[in-house]
């Protein structure tokens, strides 16, 4: 495709959302090269942990955000009151904000906050059930401030005194996508100037793990590190995991105006239900491929103008089987080159979309499409072309984002290099 295409193509006279910080706490590292290269090694972050293992659960192994220094980030005294989701997003958008550099003469009421989260402070309610359960009146007194759902958002714009729309979305496995893609129509339709974006979520606990263990959605493999093979004619399910990121968007014409550097555009945004099972996709993926057409209509781009998708690819059976039909419907047949981050990273729940969309940014703008961890037969062959074994080299092009989650929510990014 031609780079003119994204400016001149159809609906270009709208405001122009552009990326200009970036940051990631993730099982494949703490800062966004470290993951980058994670990603292109195809290492898989999964290991056993204890607290699972003692609890007699049949599948003890996840990926954690390896151990880093939270000092920098969040006192000591602050670290007593939140909950590891908001610790997380804090660090996250910390790393972001600072990659993005000061933003002058921005009102704090054009700031806005967006977050998405798929389970929120349930781990600490859990953590909390389970040692003060019996006495529930000897509850700490932050309980419900750090279950909240809405903390890490709040938390966010508390800091940094972002006073504009603070809002939190929680869309199941879709819900990082979301607030990002809500976000850049907020700066779009002219609420703000500014938004800090962003999905985050650490749901690695007995009692979650439990539960998704009991809906089979888990990989049972015996080797956590080669358990989570997206689109691989063996897979037999996620590996959970836990993480956030962190994306400062705002209109291009102002990050042009103070010298900033731009990771990328977000071109494109759609949004659909399926309408169909609370947890299970539509097995025709009818809904999802309408989702990926709507959000390059959104861009003004169409099927030929995509140099790869990153796919949800989830690792179940079901889920990749029906993403791969949507892909397939919605590029005609003719499929760009397909990867998926969860075979390095696990599924982080809310904070997918958001960690897919950073790594997305980086690879539709240095034009290389990383293999899939672990996978090494297609199988959706006919109707994926799954990068596997080696990186693929693609024109510096637009990617699209794909996040699906249950109760059928579908959402999609195009996401575009620097303009």
């Amino acid at each position: 495709m031609t780079l003119h295409h994204l400016a001149d193509g159809p609906d270009r006279g709208r405001t122009r959302v552009v990326v200009t910080g970036m940051g990631l706490k993730c099982p494949a590292g703490n800062s966004v090269e470290e993951v980058y290269r994670a990603l292109f090694a195809a290492r898989s972050a999964a290991v056993r942990v204890p607290e699972l293992t003692a609890a007699g659960l049949p599948v003890d192994f996840a990926c954690l955000v390896p151990a880093f220094d939270t000092g920098p980030y969040v006192p000591p005294r602050e670290l007593r009151q939140i909950d590891r989701t908001t610790l997380l997003l804090l660090c996250a958008a910390a790393d972001a904000l600072g990659d993005s550099g000061p933003l002058p003469d921005v009102p704090p009421h054009r700031v806005g906050v967006q977050i998405g989260t798929g389970v929120g402070g349930l781990p600490s309610m859990e953590a909390t059930a389970r040692e003060h359960g019996a006495q529930p009146l000897r509850m700490p007194v932050h309980t419900v401030p750090r279950t909240m759902a809405n903390s890490p958002a709040c938390r966010l714009a508390m800091r940094h005194g972002f006073r504009g729309d603070c809002t939190t979305y929680s869309t199941a496995c879709a819900s990082g996508t979301t607030a990002i893609g809500e976000a850049a129509r907020r700066i779009r339709g002219g609420e703000l100037d500014v938004a800090v974006a962003g999905g985050v979520d650490a749901a690695v606990t007995p009692v979650v793990m439990g539960g998704f263990a009991r809906l089979r959605a888990l990989s049972s493999r015996g080797e956590p590190a080669l358990a989570s093979r997206p689109f691989d004619t063996d897979r037999d399910g996620f590996v959970m995991g836990e993480g956030a990121a962190v994306l400062v968007l705002e209109r291009l014409d102002r990050a042009r105006a103070r010298g900033a550097r731009v990771h990328g555009e977000v071109c494109g945004y759609a949004s659909t239900c399926d309408a169909f099972h609370i947890v299970a996709p539509r097995e025709d993926g009818l809904m999802a491929s309408t989702c990926m057409s709507a959000a390059l209509a959104d861009a003004g781009l169409g099927p030929g103008d995509i140099g790869h998708v990153s796919a949800h690819g989830t690792s179940t059976p079901r889920n990749d089987r029906a993403e791969a039909r949507a892909v397939h419907h919605c590029f005609g047949g003719d499929s760009p080159p397909v990867t998926a981050v969860k075979g390095v990273t696990g599924h982080l729940i809310g904070g997918s979309g958001a960690v897919e969309a950073v790594l997305g940014l980086l690879c539709a703008a240095r034009g290389q499409v990383p293999p899939v961890a672990n996978t090494r037969t297609n199988g959706e062959a006919g109707l994926l072309d799954v990068v596997i074994g080696r990186p693929r080299g693609v024109p510096p092009s637009p990617v699209l984002s794909n996040s699906f989650g249950f109760g059928g929510q579908n959402a999609c990014l195009v996401l575009g290099p620097p303009p």
